[in-house]
């Protein structure tokens, strides 16, 4: 399973930039997806994970953030709308299990790059 995460950049506090997870050899549809940033010297935090049982969203992005499976461009994507400095990080996708109110992730092999979101003020 390998998943790459691309589309991010530099962006401004308050506006938006639109993240896309693909897939290398497998098709996405038939597994769930979670987005994840961690920013240097912290923790990996879960910020969104989607399914087909519900997609959660963390605290910190609910109303800001979308996530979504793009099926033409057979990509799962993360809107990120109002973007605030915090957003800050290095964005990674990753296969999860999850119901909506929680998220598990299960994927055993190794993460890719990951695209950095910057967001200044």
């Amino acid at each position: 399973v390998q998943l790459q995460a691309s589309g991010g950049g530099l962006v401004q506090s308050g506006g938006s930039l639109r993240l896309s997870c693909a897939a290398s050899g497998f098709s996405l549809a038939y597994y769930a997806i979670g987005w994840f940033r961690q920013v240097p010297g912290k923790e990996r935090e879960g910020v969104s994970c989607i399914s087909e049982r519900g997609t959660y969203y963390a605290d910190s992005v609910k109303g800001r953030f979308t996530n979504s499976r793009d099926n033409a461009k057979k990509t799962v994507d993360l809107q990120m709308n109002s973007l605030k400095p915090e957003d800050t990080a290095v964005y990674y996708c990753a296969t999860v299990r999850t119901d909506g109110t929680s998220c598990d992730v299960i994927q055993r092999t190794p993460w890719g790059q990951g695209t950095l979101v910057t967001v200044s003020s």
